[in-house]
């Protein structure tokens, strides 16, 4: 199953051209040949009923004959290859019988009408599907097949398959990306939309991360690959959506099912009318036949069938326009069942980076000194408080060069202290530098700062605290609007984080989240999901890092950050591919949407069939009436699904 997949992505070269022209052949001239079909057999039927009278019997027999097959010979064809396959009787076979049994009993042009309506509304729903293609179309045609490899000094063209990791390559301004990298030299501005579903262009510089299929705008960038050609995010994109059309949802399910169960009972019905009127109401046998057959039209539950598919694939090609892919249609139906929605905190909710927010200094005067001494210090260091305070420093010191460092030592999960300049200096917690004195400095802005969700940094110098950094992993500019309107939905909404009270309550606050709960583990992210889905029902989840993927993969729905792990990725329902919450509302309007327009159809069509029933018992309608209503019915309801693809 697995090979299947990366083939259907990533064909091998002998075959390509051969997988090209079956695949351009079925989405792009098979859905014209069917309509051309459906249309010269409506010609047909109306050029034989304009010239019923200059034309002889078998003449007049041939046309209709002619008409039956040119535009039944698909469905038929599709039809008995389904039911020899499923040994299963379906729809299509029910046309076929009912189309014949018309002809037998001498309505010629209403079997006609009849093949030709059923034609018509199966090439509009091949239109359907084939719309629902076109955003995965569209995308491998956004694929580069070539790329500018650089080795030492020299250029040359290389197909983009024989690209491998490390490699690197060069992008001018107007080339598409061919593979996900982080840039080595340059800058540039680069549309994103084929990925994200955003038109702003983003600003990339140095090691910055790229993706295939993006557009670099007005720089030239060299480019070094983190990721083979197969393995981009591109191509999970493609996979992600193929897959999803490839997955039905439970109404879908219901209804294949049904489907089969319902056609034995049509016929079993139909056999009866054929002779019970007859033999009980006194009618006479051929119109007893005929009755029998306007039945078979009008039970056919062809509406119902197309009530489902058409409109979910068509919700899930909207979606992945707008950068928020669905792995499956029953993904996109549950969405909008969701009642509570939890999210994990770094990365989700904020940017998943430190940055200073404050800094209180014992004395202004020699601001500069220790914001040199404190950069020189903590980048010789890895962890991600000293990235952001070194950040910090060199943005606001006059590009001094930095004086040495001696005596360097990390002081694990309390800070570091060195000697600079003869000066010893200690840059960490209240515990490290001296709790109490921490405490005291600046009349207390230890706690203050704290009870926002702050981590507090001391600096040190000569056993005299000097200075206080502040750092805070601040929220996403959208969480607050996301939040704000899930709740405006009536979805209650809880993070679950590893942070301590303090922080998670200050973050829960700012960011409008209705409950919290902190030093949650991965194990216990679990656990707390599966307690929400006893008093919830139906929860999702959003996260974006390894320790999330048990969670998602527990709740009822696992939606993944687009820029997350692979694993999260992977173990998800849904990837919103630009980190954006504001697309989770957005997704669940549409899922609302859907399953209102699936449900409208579903009423609609059920509607239509015991009317047409109930009227053809108390001989009301004609066959063409019936053919028309019937077949009528199950264009309309194509035409409402496709209203999801604006």
């Amino acid at each position: 199953m697995l090979t299947a997949k990366t083939e259907s992505v990533r064909p091998p070269s002998k075959n390509k051209h051969m997988h090209f022209a079956r695949n351009f052949f079925k989405k792009s001239i098979l859905p014209h040949i069917e309509l051309i079909a459906a249309l010269l057999s409506g010609a047909i039927i109306l050029l034989t009923w304009l010239l019923a009278d200059h034309l002889t019997s078998q003449i007049w027999i041939t046309l209709h004959l002619l008409a039956f097959i040119i535009g039944g010979y698909a469905k038929a064809k599709e039809g008995i290859q389904e039911t020899i396959a499923n040994k299963e009787l379906n729809v299509e076979m029910l046309m076929i019988f009912a189309a014949i049994g018309s002809a037998i009993i001498g309505y010629w042009t209403e079997g006609a009408i009849l093949i030709f309506i059923f034609a018509l509304s199966g090439a509009l729903e091949t239109y359907t599907m084939n719309k629902s293609n076109k955003e995965i179309s569209a995308l491998m045609n956004l694929q580069p097949e070539q790329a500018t490899l650089i080795e030492g000094k020299d250029e040359k063209i290389v197909p983009v398959s024989k690209l491998k990791v490390n490699d690197r390559i060069q992008v001018r301004a107007g080339e598409r990306i061919p593979a996900d990298g982080v840039i080595l030299n340059g800058s540039t501005a680069i549309d994103e939309s084929a990925i994200s579903g955003e038109s702003i262009p983003i600003n990339k510089k140095l090691n910055d991360d790229v993706f295939a299929g993006t557009v670099s705008l007005d720089g030239t960038i060299q480019v070094e690959i983190t990721k083979p050609s197969h393995e981009t995010m591109f191509q999970k994109i493609i996979q992600l959506v193929q897959s999803a059309q490839e997955e039905k949802s439970p109404s879908q399910l219901f209804i294949e099912k049904f489907e089969g169960t319902y056609v034995k009972v049509v016929l079993l019905v139909v056999t009866v009318m054929m002779f019970l009127p007859y033999l009980v109401f006194g009618w006479s046998l051929s119109e007893s036949i005929y009755r029998a057959m306007i039945l078979l039209v009008v039970a056919s539950p062809c509406a119902l069938v197309a009530s489902i598919m058409p409109a979910t694939l068509s919700a899930i090609s909207n979606s992945a326009k707008k950068g928020v892919l669905f792995k499956g249609g029953v993904h996109i139906e549950n969405l909008s069942h969701v009642k509570a929605v939890a999210f994990d905190k770094t990365g989700t909710l904020t940017k998943g980076k430190l940055v200073v927010t404050d800094v209180h200094l014992k004395d202004t005067l020699h601001q500069e000194d220790i914001l040199v001494a404190v950069e020189a210090i903590e980048k010789q260091s890895t962890h991600p408080l000293a990235k952001a305070l070194t950040t910090y420093c060199q943005e606001r010191v006059n590009h001094k060069q930095s004086p040495n460092v001696e005596a360097m030592k990390t002081i694990g999960g309390n800070g570091v202290k060195a000697t600079l300049q003869q000066h010893e200096w200690k840059i960490g917690k209240a515990e490290f530098v001296g709790e109490e004195e921490a405490k005291e400095f600046q009349g207390g802005i230890l706690n203050t700062l704290a009870s926002q969700g702050k981590s507090v940094i001391f600096v040190q110098k000569d056993n005299e605290i000097v200075a206080a950094f502040a750092l805070k992993d601040t929220i996403r500019e959208e969480t607050k609007h996301a939040i704000r309107l899930l709740r405006k939905n009536g979805i209650h909404t809880i993070m679950l984080t590893g942070d301590n009270e303090l922080t998670a309550k200050a973050i829960a606050t700012e960011a409008g989240i209705d409950d919290y709960i902190a030093n949650c583990l991965p194990k216990e992210k679990v656990t707390h999901i599966k307690q929400l889905k006893k008093q919830y029902k139906n929860v999702a989840m959003v996260g974006d890092g390894i320790n999330d993927a048990p969670a998602l993969a527990t709740a009822n729905l696992g939606i993944a950050m687009g820029e997350g792990t692979d694993v999260a990725l992977e173990t998800s329902d849904v990837v919103l591919m630009k980190n954006n919450l504001d697309k989770i509302t957005n997704a669940i309007k549409l899922s609302k949407r859907m399953n209102q327009i699936v449900k409208q159809n579903i009423y609609f069509s059920l509607s239509v069939i015991v009317v047409l029933i109930f009227t053809n018992f108390f001989q009301v309608i004609d066959l063409p009436l019936g053919v028309i209503g019937h077949e009528g019915s199950t264009i309309l309801v194509i035409l409402n699904g496709l209203r999801l693809l604006r």
